[in-house]
């Protein structure tokens, strides 16, 4: 998996410095041909993995990337499932059934019958394995090295010990779509521990890593204890920690920490996405 991971926080509004700004950039972002602009100035700057919430407009750049496969030659979009927000403003547009209609692809009658009697049966596993395919199926024809469970999903599941919902993942993920499963989190020392103690080696765990202690649960030395002693590819995200932190500053803190594999940011301009590409190279 490469250091740098390009992300999507910015297409949808997520600014966590400026409300202002974040109100501008899901206006700018709603036009598509803004979002293609960005990602065809990462892809010549040489970052080649994106990692994508599923949100409604993933679908237009994987049309993008398949058409322009030349240009995107060696380009990975991870997806990271699910979307919440995607299902929740269908549903109260057009139905629950409208929804199934609009998500499900392929044979949506034998899908939905597969997923109410799953239901029937409080089968949760199979309506996981439904919606993983739904989601998934926009990917076809893109090369795909990892799926990532939300953390809205893995931190729920984690509070609820519902462990066994970690290895159904992994299990139908790297089987079926023969790519790694990965988890994002705030709780990367507890998730490990569950991981490990379900006999998934060596995982894929992405999480907030930065100098000032922002949104990583168990704290920054127990981070670096276990970035240092066990075994499992890390990506650190949000290692601005919201804005507080300048680039350099940040970037200095994670290349003296044993065990970062990766990191992954997001930015809307070409000069600060080459910037922190550049930071990214120089300390890891």
């Amino acid at each position: 998996m490469d250091k740098v991971i390009f992300g999507d926080n910015q297409f949808f509004g997520v600014n966590h410095l400026s409300e202002e700004k974040a109100r501008q950039q899901m206006k700018k972002f709603k036009d598509i041909k803004n979002i293609l602009r960005v990602l065809d100035d990462v892809n010549d700057m040489g970052i080649k993995t994106f990692m994508v919430t599923t949100y409604e407009s993933v679908e237009q750049i994987c049309d993008h990337v398949r058409i322009n496969s030349d240009q995107y030659k060696d380009f990975k979009i991870n997806p990271c499932l699910p979307y919440a927000h995607k299902y929740a403003n269908s549903v109260a547009a057009m139905g629950i059934f409208g929804t199934l209609k609009k998500y499900l692809k392929g044979n949506i009658v034998q899908s939905i019958s597969k997923g109410g009697v799953a239901l029937a049966r409080k089968d949760f596993e199979k309506i996981m394995e439904i919606l993983i395919d739904a989601e998934l199926s926009i990917f076809k024809g893109v090369t795909v090295e990892a799926v990532f469970l939300q953390n809205v999903v893995t931190d729920l599941l984690l509070g609820l010990g519902m462990f066994d919902f970690f290895e159904a993942f992994v299990r139908y993920v790297e089987n079926r779509y023969k790519v790694r499963a990965g988890f994002i989190t705030m709780n990367m020392p507890m998730l490990y521990d569950v991981l490990e103690s379900r006999g998934i080696s060596n995982p894929v765990i992405c999480s907030s890593i930065n100098k000032i202690n922002f949104r990583m649960s168990g704290g920054i030395e127990q981070y670096k204890t276990y970035l240092a002693e066990k075994e499992f590819h890390a990506i650190a995200m949000q290692v601005l920690a919201a804005g507080a932190l300048r680039p350099k500053e940040a970037m200095e803190f994670i290349g003296s920490l044993e065990g970062v594999d990766s990191v992954l940011f997001g930015s809307s301009t070409k000069e600060h996405i080459l910037d922190t590409k550049l930071l990214i190279e120089q300390y890891l």
